[in-house]
């Protein structure tokens, strides 16, 4: 579906560089709230896959494409898979813990009878005695004593208490590969049947994962982009190879910081950033992000510099999650979130570098990335013009990060969906043509987002709709 025939509301030099992504969920489930949010700023609608029914996602994927072609803004719809979240079962009240109380665990256990507290995965056959075991978000800290007979054993660290369904974490715990669990590949046969521009996968610990993940997809005949989510300790330690297998990396800052500890996160965000230019892998910076916004109308001034320091960093999205789903104001928070976006990329205060990018190896497609940019900026062009079949190319100058907005035209709607949620990009659909970005600049020129003497530098290929052709660069100036 071609969302791209309508003008953009803004002008070119005012494009969002840092992309938003918003979570749909109880606050925001109906077409009106997603058109709403699509103004105030989302280039992105994440649906997790934790909640609800395939027929409100169902719903929800068509309310989002229909809101998105009445608006004219290509959307990326992230699906969001559940992974294997361990949490604790039901049971009536409370549990109170005490430091050297020896707890109990076993998949489904009755605790009103057996005084066992039950879990929703069977972890007896993963854990080992000396592994921690987090429970309620780390608020209870326990160690592994003995696995015996399908139950585990655990020593507490320190005094608090339980209630039902709250997350369990295991830091030190070795999944196998096992991280892909029935439910995902459920919902992952039932997304092959959807709009689907990304598919999220949780509680990844090795490249391997990914690339299990990946023959999932192709035999579903799936074209969704892969998300890995870093959130786990293991994923940290394998942090190079698994950002070189993905496609995208997201930053779930809220598993992450009970399982790598939490004075790690801004650390290892700013490691995952580098490394995301490095490779040309966007990155996204999620989880509480302005959690305050659920409750209250404005953020506090720590999460105000938190956004700002991701958008300084060069993070390509920023995305709300619970302020969106499940909060109060969620259209404010959106518009809060890019009112704090164009301020800090209006008034950098300075220029982020990440020293392992320029030890990569120069190939063709880098050096013309390279020579774009470098032309644009000594031409002073109102905005880079890329001609992409795959989005490869418009990902190779934007990981360069240059000063001037990329405005990319595919032939593939999917594509221009995927790149919607890319740094500095603005995406459009036209077919492959020759004069493919000839076209579109002359239709943005006639509609006023660009203007009559601007210039602007095109990078195109000889086989217009074949990917990895980009071979030409020109200068244009608009008349």
């Amino acid at each position: 579906m071609d969302t791209t025939k309508k003008v953009p509301n803004v002008a070119v030099a005012n494009f969002k560089r840092t992309k938003i992504i918003a979570t749909i969920g109880p606050s925001t489930d109906s077409y009106e709230s997603i058109l709403d949010l699509i103004k105030a700023g989302a280039n992105g609608i994440r649906l997790n896959f934790s909640h609800g029914t395939y027929e409100e996602r169902e719903r929800q994927i068509k309310w989002i494409r229909k809101a998105s072609k009445s608006y004219g803004k290509p959307m990326a719809i992230i699906m969001d898979l559940q992974g294997p979240k361990m949490r604790l079962g039901d049971f009536d009240g409370i549990i109170n813990v005490q430091t050297g109380q020896n707890l109990t665990f076993k998949y489904k256990a009755d605790y009103e009878r057996s005084g066992i507290i039950p879990t929703q995965f069977d972890l007896s056959q993963k854990v080992k005695r000396g592994e921690s075991l987090y429970l309620f978000d780390g608020k209870v800290r326990t160690t592994v004593t003995s696995v015996k007979d399908d139950i585990i054993h655990a020593r507490a660290e320190n005094d608090g208490f339980l209630i039902k369904r709250k997350g369990m974490n295991l830091p030190d715990t070795d999944f196998g590969g096992d991280v892909i669990t029935k439910k995902d590949k459920a919902d992952l046969a039932f997304g092959s049947t959807q709009d689907i521009d990304y598919v999220a996968q949780s509680f990844v610990q090795t490249a391997q994962d990914l690339r299990n993940m990946r023959k999932l997809m192709k035999n579903l005949g799936m074209t969704a982009k892969l998300i890995v989510k870093f959130e786990t300790k293991a994923a940290v330690e394998n942090m190079t190879e698994i950002v070189e297998e993905t496609d995208v990396v997201m930053i779930a800052r809220g598993d992450l910081a009970v399982e790598a500890a939490a004075e790690s996160v801004p650390i290892v965000q700013r490691q995952l950033i580098g490394l995301g230019i490095k490779y040309a892998k966007p990155t996204i910076v999620a989880t509480q992000m302005l959690f305050s916004m659920t409750e209250t109308p404005e953020p506090t001034r720590a999460e105000v510099s938190d956004v700002a320091t991701a958008v300084i960093l060069g993070a390509d999205c920023v995305m709300l999650s619970d302020e969106t789903a499940n909060g109060k104001y969620p259209i404010h928070a959106v518009e809060v979130m890019k009112r704090i976006i164009m301020y800090t990329q209006n008034n950098m205060p300075l220029a982020v570098k990440f020293y392992e990018v320029d030890a990569l190896p120069p190939t063709r497609q880098r050096a013309i990335c390279e020579a774009v940019i470098s032309l644009a900026d000594n031409v002073a062009a109102k905005a880079i013009v890329a001609e992409t079949k795959s989005g490869g190319v418009a990902l190779q100058i934007i990981a360069l990060r240059p000063n001037r907005p990329v405005i990319a035209v595919t032939s593939d709607s999917r594509v221009a969906q995927q790149l919607a949620i890319v740094y500095g990009t603005k995406s459009y659909v036209r077919p492959d043509d020759k004069l493919q970005a000839v076209k579109l600049t002359n239709w943005l020129r006639q509609s006023n987002v660009l203007n009559k003497g601007d210039m602007i530098v095109t990078a195109t290929g000889q086989h217009p709709g074949v990917v990895g052709t980009t071979d030409t660069i020109k200068v244009r100036v608009l008349e």
